[in-house]
């Protein structure tokens, strides 16, 4: 009944809320107040309420760690640092002040006051996430400036409390210093800890385990585990959560089924559970029993809240950002929920003389109901911050197509074939396919199972439908459409071609063979005769481990494939698949080549972290075998014969590849090519082996089996 109750307010507020043009997170809260034991008294306030509202708050805290963008972390650093101490140091003095003059606190509960006020919780986070402006500056500042404040004021109480216990022993001094040493020493201990394990036991569980179930219990295995360290040294559970969202942040994209499904799960039951919950705590009534408690609620939500507003404005004056991201970081850093009950808890045992304690009730309630306030301006704000946000975005893109925010669909045919075989591969096919798609255009993937029209088609015809099944349940996880067909055909190599053109595809991506037993050629059966009559660009695979575990991609480019017509398509690929995955790029190639890399990069994913190394030659290409370790991805860039970036070298490149980067993983591009497609004539009686070997390959190999 208790699990009835509150998910039929989880159904029902925001469509309330969206009837009355009210964020859907006061909808929660307010419920809470309603069937509250201080509103009509449906629910009380259990030990399920206590569980899941902590879930719900370290689910808020681990996603704003997972979606962080670090690189724009590591490059913004001071503006972090400057509006993490302005909204912490801000509305403390001012409600310091404030309690010492107009309500006559003591020094102690004004500074605790002041301590509470400095801090925040990410309230409105949801709500950035609806309209998908996690990685924006305003945000990213908002969430990491959050972290700092609340991690000062975390220190804070923790010496106040150090010093009141101090007293006690008339040891003040000497005991503060021990204790705060103490605790110093077990934040670095956990911190470096955190840091050096959970890689590892990401990289070790990820590699061996896909089940989707596996997975998703793990990351919030060490999720729970960093906030109960959290906990055990003294600080709040909530920073052990978004430490460990920072740490596990590259190994987890965002555009994976295990993403989604965080985000789904947290969103659907625990985050609310926890806002239902914070609702439960408040007690409307007080306001109205005495005019001290109002007159305590109005200033402490007054110059809390003011605090907050004057740290967000001038950062964001100070950074030359426009107004609506000041909207944006006021709103998202100026509620205060758990931390804040949390915070004034620790107060309440805190006995500044016997029988006395240092939080009296007209505090406690004028902290509870400012919460309310609070929440209420933070999802406000946050809502029509991010209306302006999202409004200026879409004007900008119809200004200036040109920019990275361009949604120009008409000048984008992008439309991806994966082209899968071999049920040991085809996950990873549809992974690295989510992650190099275009999110903006949000056009769905074509999944394609050749089988050959033979005495077994009968079988293999089943056990490819199977395959294609279980590959559109994964991209349905990360809520992307597929299609899907079986195909028919005497000759693959045709048959991927005509499917090709009825989808109206725009690049395929496929693994190569795994059973080389059975076919000892490097290529295969057909994927020559595909490369040779398909002028579009193919992407063949090998993977060794998951891709979301690899450390370095590292690009080889042959001279003058800037001039090819699919250098852009090539690049923007590969960045994009940077990016999501969050790991260093590496490009290897000619100078005149890198400078045009390098401009493109710089100008469309400034985020992606990429390095230019120059190769001078093609016959260099072994050499880089010694740079490439297992947790690396080798892309090879190539050319058919005749195009412009072609030379003989390449001729070589499956012995080189074989000999040199046998078991590592590997990923070969076929640019675009200009021409008419070969496959405008094709016929299904063309031959299905179609190999293209000069004389001078032939008879290098006959000299070579003779002396050996």
């Amino acid at each position: 009944m208790i699990f009835f109750v509150v998910l039929l307010i989880i159904l029902f507020a925001p469509i309330i809320m969206s009837k009355l043009r009210i964020p859907h997170i006061i909808g929660m809260v307010l419920a809470g107040v309603v069937i509250g034991k201080y509103g009509l008294n449906i629910l009380e306030r259990d030990i399920s309420f206590e569980i899941f509202g902590s879930v719900g708050l370290y689910y808020i805290m681990f996603l704003a760690g997972l979606e962080m963008d670090l690189e724009s972390v590591k490059r913004n650093s001071r503006q972090f640092l400057i509006f993490g101490l302005l909204t912490c140091f801000v509305p403390l003095i001012l409600t310091y002040v404030m309690s010492r003059t107009m309500l006559g606190y003591s020094h102690p509960a004004s500074f605790l006051l002041g301590c509470i006020m400095a801090s925040n919780t990410l309230i409105a986070y949801p709500i950035v996430s609806r309209y998908g402006l996690q990685r924006h500056p305003s945000v990213q500042l908002s969430v990491g400036s959050s972290m700092i404040s609340l991690f000062m004021a975390l220190v804070m109480i923790a010496a106040l409390s150090t010093l009141f216990t101090a007293s006690l022993t008339d040891n003040t001094h000497s005991s503060l210093f021990v204790s705060l040493a103490t605790f110093l020493i077990k934040l670095t201990v956990f911190i470096a800890g955190s840091v050096w394990l959970i890689p590892r036991l990401a990289r070790y569980f990820l590699r061996r385990y896909s089940d989707a179930v596996m997975q998703y219990i793990f990351v919030l295995a060490v999720m729970f585990l960093s906030a109960a360290l959290s906990v055990a040294i003294g600080l709040e559970g909530i920073f052990g959560a978004f430490l460990s969202g920072l740490i596990l942040n590259r190994y987890i994209p965002k555009v994976s089924p295990l993403m989604n499904r965080i985000e789904f799960i947290g969103n659907a039951v625990f985050i609310p559970y926890f806002l239902i919950g914070v609702g439960m705590l408040i007690n409307v009534r007080t306001v109205f029993t005495s005019l001290q408690v109002l007159w305590v609620v109005c200033l402490i939500a007054f110059f809390g809240t003011f605090g907050k507003a004057v740290a967000a404005y001038i950062s964001s004056l100070f950074f030359r950002l426009p107004q609506r991201d000041g909207n944006m970081m006021f709103g998202m850093t100026s509620a205060h929920a758990a931390g804040a009950i949390a915070m004034v808890m620790v107060g309440m045992r805190l006995e500044v003389s016997p029988g006395v304690y240092l939080v009296n009730s007209d505090m406690l309630n004028g902290v509870i109901m400012m919460i309310l306030v609070t929440c209420i301006i933070s999802t406000l704000m946050t809502e029509h911050a991010s209306q302006q946000i999202v409004l200026t975005q879409s004007r900008d893109a119809i200004s200036y197509p040109g920019t990275t925010t361009s949604t120009n669909t008409s000048e984008d045919d992008e439309k991806i074939l994966l082209c899968v075989k071999y049920k040991e591969i085809a996950p990873q096919l549809l992974s690295l396919a989510l992650l190099m798609r275009n999110q903006r255009l949000n056009r769905g993937l074509v999944a394609l199972n050749v089988v050959y029209d033979d005495e077994k088609s009968v079988r293999h015809r089943e056990t490819g439908l199977r395959l294609l099944e279980q590959l559109q349940q994964q991209a349905s996880a990360a809520e992307v459409q597929m299609q899907t067909q079986v195909r028919l055909a005497s000759n693959i190599a045709n048959g991927i071609k005509h499917a090709f053109r009825e989808f109206s595809s725009s690049e395929i991506i496929m693994g190569m063979h795994v059973h080389t037993e059975r076919n000892p050629k490097f290529w295969g059966d057909f994927i020559q005769s595909l490369y040779n009559g398909l002028n579009r660009q193919i992407i063949l695979i090998r993977f060794v481990q998951p891709l979301n575990t690899l450390r370095r991609i590292q690009v080889a480019v042959p001279s003058r494939a800037e001039f090819e017509p699919g250098f852009h398509r090539w690049l923007e690929r590969l960045s994009r698949l940077a990016g999501q995955l969050d790991c260093r790029i590496q490009f290897h190639g000619r100078e005149e080549s890198l400078v045009l890399i390098a401009e493109y990069i710089n100008n469309r994913h400034p985020n992606v972290r990429a390095e230019y190394t120059g190769m001078a030659h093609w016959n260099e290409l072994p050499q880089l075998a010694a740079t490439i370790q297992e947790d690396h991805l080798f892309v090879v860039i190539t050319a058919r014969k005749g195009t412009i970036s072609y030379k003989n070298a390449l001729e070589r490149l499956p012995d080189e590849l074989q000999k040199y980067f046998s078991g590592k993983n590997l990923m070969i591009i076929f640019p675009d090519q200009y021409g008419d497609p070969k496959d405008d004539h094709m016929s299904f009686t063309e031959a299905q082996h179609h190999e293209e070997t000069s004389l001078y390959t032939t008879i290098s190999q006959w000299i070579h089996k003779k002396r050996s």
